[in-house]
């Protein structure tokens, strides 16, 4: 039983990822960043990342919230852009 639903959650973190738009225009004062959400979510196991143990869905972000997920993730990976420039585009 407890496969079970573990199969079937997989298959419901899955299916939210696939039905996501594939990227996402946030408006910001300093120049909006569009955000891959099918790169980011290539992993089913990213979703966690950024909507936490909730069931995946649209996520409302403020400048805070926005840099806190973002730029904390970022930096603990290589290469990934932490400047202001690099996401926010005019």
């Amino acid at each position: 039983m407890k496969k079970l639903l573990a199969v079937a959650m997989m298959v419901v973190f899955a299916a939210s990822a696939v039905f996501a738009a594939d990227t996402v225009v946030l408006k910001a004062k300093n120049g909006d960043i569009t955000f891959n959400h099918k790169k980011h979510s290539a992993d089913p196991a990213s979703c966690k990342a950024c909507h936490g143990d909730a069931k995946p869905a649209k996520l409302t972000l403020d400048r805070a919230k926005g840099h806190e997920i973002c730029i904390g993730c970022h930096k603990t990976k290589q290469g990934s852009p932490t400047k202001c420039p690099d996401c926010h585009k005019k």
